[in-house]
């Protein structure tokens, strides 16, 4: 591990220590977006499984009609899904509810029906519908990236509007949107001219849009944007290439900065904890920053960044802290625990497999599911890896498991699955 910046004591300002995600929203039976209630990929529900050999704890496993990487999300006792279909007559996206008593398919609406000009080359890890559905207030917002966003009602699947946001993609779509406020917030970065925008979610008008200032040389990014709040300030994270800035939600003005070169492709979403950021900086060469948040405006790379690695630094799983540790999670497997104030690595050690999906934690267990369906449960301590559990879906998935009391829910690629706590 080495430091950015010459070895400096870190104080964490009145200010910094304000620093708290705004989107809270979600309870122990609800996980309404892309890393749960509080975006992170923290679970507050208890007695959650964490191995499901025995007889009777796969409550259900319902097949899948709809193709996509987009992580459950669940409300009101209605699991809700995004996907894709194929057919001679082209591809359509869909959003579904499904019944979280039984599976059952509680409804299904198409939403867009994109151009065939529209349907670039993707990568093989992407999907048609890799981004993940918000619910709030009794509303689905749906993104497809430059397919088109929209907005549904939760109960019965109404159509309340669509909004399409053209740009050129790389690799196809993938990043979530943010919901702050009353303004739904996304990337838009691709083959050129990358971007932030801001629709309104009682009608899905463009409230405003921000260009990114990068020198990067690919500019096309993935990443889910994080609502904090500094002072009494929100301000909405968004990694892109070449850079993380800090966004005003209210007129898209750009608060600060910090560059990392070439990094593009940028996947992780960012995590905050006790004051700090911390974020992945995408490809070729994977970084883990963190960065000191405080009221400091402006371009703050050389007075902010904390700390970086590039050991064992993922390009796609985002990051989580638990138990005051950070942990980060390689795309080839290797689970490093570390000190978020300092970097100090405490252990790396190989977990096997190939990951795409974020880890979630519940209590003192972290759960990481693998490209080829393993979940691996492992302890959160700074002494060294334990293996709880390790379950196999038999079955490929990118997609971000579900927590909720008693119940773990997974989206491979032919099944969604209940696994419970009897």
């Amino acid at each position: 591990m080495k430091p950015f910046l010459p070895p400096f004591v870190l104080a964490i300002s009145l200010g910094a220590m304000a620093c708290l995600p705004t989107s809270l929203s979600g309870s122990e039976d609800s996980w309404p977006a892309f890393r749960g209630p509080d975006r992170q990929g923290h679970a507050k529900a208890l007695h959650v499984p964490t191995e499901w050999n025995d007889e009777g704890k796969v409550a259900w496993k319902i097949p899948m009609t709809l193709d996509g990487w987009a992580s459950p999300v669940v409300d009101q006792g209605h699991i809700i899904l995004s996907g894709s279909r194929t057919t001679d007559e082209g591809i359509t996206l869909h959003v579904a509810s499904y019944s979280l008593h039984d599976g059952s398919l509680e409804w299904e609406r198409e939403v867009f029906k994109p151009d065939p000009a529209t349907l670039k080359a993707r990568h093989s890890k992407n999907s048609h519908s890799s981004c993940t559905p918000i619910l709030d207030d009794g509303k689905i917002y749906a993104h497809f990236g430059h397919f088109g966003t929209c907005a549904l009602s939760l109960n019965d699947g109404q159509i309340l509007w669509k909004r399409i946001i053209a740009y050129e993609p790389v690799h196809g779509n993938g990043g979530s949107p943010a919901l702050v406020g009353n303004r739904l917030i996304f990337s838009a970065d691709g083959a050129s001219g990358p971007a932030l925008y801001a629709l309104e979610v009682e009608s899905g008008d463009i409230a405003w849009k921000t260009k990114r200032e990068t020198a990067a040389k690919k500019t096309f990014s993935f990443s889910t944007p994080l609502a904090v709040k500094v002072g009494d300030r929100t301000q909405v994270i968004s990694p892109g290439s070449g850079m993380v800035g800090a966004y005003d939600p209210s007129n898209g003005a750009l608060i600060w900065r910090v560059d990392y070169g070439e990094g593009y492709s940028v996947i992780p979403r960012p995590i905050l904890h006790a004051g700090q950021l911390f974020i992945g900086t995408g490809y070729d060469r994977p970084k883990v920053m963190a960065i000191r948040l405080d009221q400091a405006t402006g371009n703050l790379t050389q007075s902010h960044v904390s700390w970086e690695t590039q050991r064992s630094a993922p390009n796609t799983p985002s990051l989580i802290v638990v138990n005051d540790l950070l942990f980060f999670l390689s795309d080839g497997g290797i689970l490093t625990c570390a000190e978020p104030q300092s970097g100090q690595v405490h252990w790396s050690e190989r977990v096997g497999g190939n990951y795409s999906a974020s880890p979630v934690s519940v209590g003192n267990h972290l759960y990481l599911t693998s490209e080829e369906g393993k979940v691996t449960v492992v302890e959160a301590n700074k002494s060294g890896m334990r293996v709880v559990a390790q379950n196999d879906l038999e079955e490929r998935t990118l997609a971000s498991p579900a927590i909720l009391n008693r119940t773990l829910l997974l989206r491979s690629a032919q099944h969604l699955w209940k696994i419970v706590t009897p």
